[in-house]
Formats: C-alpha cells, sequence, structure tokens
C-alpha cells in the first residue's frame, strides 16, 4: 500500500470541535466484513451486537496536562512547551517539545505560570524540535508534579482549531483511565459511559484492560510514499498476564474479543503468540500496521473517523478492508458523520 493511497476529502466542518453532549449518544456506524453492509444508529445500541461470552479490552491509559505556556529568559518571548515524558524523577528531568524551536538554545530558562514561580533549565537537544528540560523546583516529587500539572493544559490535537477549555479536562479522558502517561487520548473509548459500561457487564459481556500510553506519533506526519520505509514512534505497553488469561480463554470459546480502538488494535498485536493466542508485554512497542494484515485475535474493532494519511485510518483499513472502509468513509462524509477525537464512531465486525 502506498500514502497516496489513504487520501480523501474531508470538509472542515465535519472535524469535530466539540464532544457529543452525552459520551454514548454520538453517531455510530456499524460495518459488517463478511457482508458489506454499513448502518447507521446511535452509540450506545453497541450493546446490540455482543453477546454473554464476548469481550472488549479497553486503554486505560490517562492524558495528562501536557501542554504549557512559558516564557524565555530575558527576552519574554512566548514559548509553547508540550511535555512528552518524565526522564528521570529523582531530577525532574522532562522530554519535551517546544515551539518555536529555533528560539531556544542549551542553558536557557524558561518560566511558566502568572508569577512565574516554575523554572525549567534546558539541559539537551533530543531532535530538531525536542529538548531535554530540568525543572529548578524545591519540594518533594509529589508536590512538583501537582504544580506542574496545574499550570498544564488538555493536549487537544492540532485539528482542533480552538484553544483547550476547562471542559476538556473530563472530555478528553476516558471514564476509567487510571495509568498516567499518555498525551493522546484512546478516543475510541471516550464514547463509553458508566451507564453503558454497567448495560455491557449485566449482559455478561466481559471488560479488560491494557495499558498502552499514546503518544505523539500516532499525529507525526509520514513523510514517506511507500509505507515499508515508515517508522513508528515507540509507545510503551503493558498487558497482565490477567488480561491474557481473559482474552485467550475467550477466542478458544470462540466468543467475539473486540478492540476498542486501534491502541488496543496495535497493543494486542504486539503481543501474539504461536497458534494465534495472546502473551504478557512489558515494554515498548513500535508495530506499524497497514494492510494486508492479519489479524489472529481480535475480530471486532470499535474506532473514530480519523484524518487523511493518518496511521489509525492506515490500521482500520487493515482490520477491515481497505476498500470497505474507504468505501464506509465515503457514506460517512455523505452522512454528514463528525470526524476526529471528538467525533462519531465506527464499529466493525
Amino acid at each position: 500500500m502506498k500514502l497516496s493511497q489513504f487520501k480523501f476529502r474531508l470538509p472542515e466542518e465535519q472535524i469535530a470541535q466539540y464532544p457529543s453532549p452525552s459520551r454514548d449518544e454520538c453517531r455510530l456506524m456499524v460495518v459488517d466484513r463478511k457482508t458489506g453492509e454499513i448502518s447507521h444508529h446511535i452509540f450506545k445500541e453497541i450493546i446490540n451486537y455482543f453477546d454473554e461470552g464476548d469481550m472488549m479490552v479497553f486503554n486505560d491509559t490517562q492524558v495528562f496536562p501536557a501542554r504549557l505556556d512559558g516564557n524565555k529568559e530575558k527576552t519574554g518571548a512566548r514559548i509553547e512547551v508540550f511535555l512528552l515524558r518524565e526522564l528521570n524523577a529523582d531530577n525532574k528531568l522532562w522530554d519535551v517539545l517546544v515551539e518555536p524551536a529555533r528560539k531556544i538554545r542549551i542553558g536557557n530558562k524558561l518560566y511558566f505560570g502568572d508569577d512565574e514561580s516554575m523554572v525549567a533549565e534546558v539541559i539537551d537537544n533530543t531532535t530538531s524540535r525536542g529538548r531535554t528540560l530540568r525543572f529548578l523546583y524545591d519540594g518533594s516529587h509529589e508536590e512538583f508534579k501537582g504544580a506542574l500539572f496545574d499550570l498544564g493544559m488538555t493536549p487537544l490535537p492540532e485539528y482542533i482549531n480552538r484553544a483547550p477549555e476547562p471542559e476538556d479536562a473530563d472530555n478528553y479522558q476516558t471514564i476509567y483511565a487510571s495509568k498516567e502517561g499518555a498525551v493522546v487520548a484512546p478516543a475510541a473509548g471516550l464514547h463509553f459511559s458508566r451507564e453503558l459500561l454497567k448495560r455491557l457487564e449485566i449482559k455478561g459481556i466481559k471488560q479488560g484492560f491494557l495499558t498502552e500510553h499514546c503518544g505523539l506519533g500516532n499525529f507525526r506526519e509520514i513523510d514517506v510514499e511507500d509505507l515499508t520505509k515508515h517508522r513508528m514512534d515507540s509507545e510503551q505497553l503493558e498487558i497482565t498476564q490477567e488480561l491474557v488469561d481473559e482474552v485467550n480463554a475467550t477466542k478458544d470459546a470462540e466468543h467475539k474479543v473486540c478492540a476498542v480502538g486501534t491502541s488496543v488494535l496495535r497493543g494486542i498485536a504486539s503481543a501474539v503468540s504461536m497458534g494465534g493466542h495472546m502473551k504478557t508485554y512489558s515494554g515498548w512497542t513500535n508495530k506499524f500496521i497497514f494492510p494486508p494484515y492479519e489479524f489472529t485475535v481480535c475480530n471486532a474493532l470499535v474506532t473514530n473517523f480519523h484524518m487523511p494519511y493518518s496511521t489509525m485510518l492506515m490500521m482500520t483499513c487493515a482490520f477491515g478492508g481497505y476498500d470497505l472502509v474507504m468505501k464506509a468513509y465515503d457514506e460517512a462524509i455523505n452522512e454528514g458523520y463528525r470526524f476526529g477525537c471528538y467525533g462519531d464512531a465506527m464499529l466493525i465486525i
């Protein structure tokens, strides 16, 4: 497959800038791989496509407020800092992106907050945009993280053309998020309300969790036409023995195993063992999935409608079949579906 095959015309007004008023009442398109049928529903009707003994696997990563506005020492120039991950807790070292990068040099100090009480020093260049910051803060690690995150804003994707608002702190977070570390929300999970999860549980549909800390690599522009030459950024992945046992038992009983989101689909595909079962995993994955690809564990996928050329679109096409998914995207555009993390959802069965 070539990059150009994942181009489509997306009207700007169909990129959702805000979520649905209720998590589980966005639109849901259901795509049947066997029949090619495409049907239209409300998201909470997803329960009708699963039976007792089926299983849904979610990503319990938690998004942290990664976007900071700072000022450069002496000049006062505004600098946007995007926290990527903590490198060393004792020394308060963070891997970050800075914009505009050309204005920042090793040794520069950056000040954050109205009172400029949070100070960081640039100690290393990691990429053309990336830097390592050492925060200068007297206090415990917990106090420091609390103060840092109080200054931070929700890291909304760039296609949302507005500043983060207080409501985004909850809206851009799944209700089951528990493991801090993501700068990108696992968007398919945003549609699940507590009421819907309870109804699924009552119906006997099992729920399991892995942790994959979604990073900015999901949005990094692909600059090669030959997809075999693209390299994904690595993401931290944890899959427990408890989840492995549940998923393998569900698969052996010939019930549905549904990945809620492309991060879960990728995580499970990174932990496939001999015979098409899952194994435990603890580490990093940079697995890049595009058509053709054979999935041996999951046989259902919940996902959002993704941007042109995106790796998430490529993974969705690998699961649902390129022709069928692109046909579904054409129908979504004609039917006014909303795209992006705050948009509508698709179920592929």
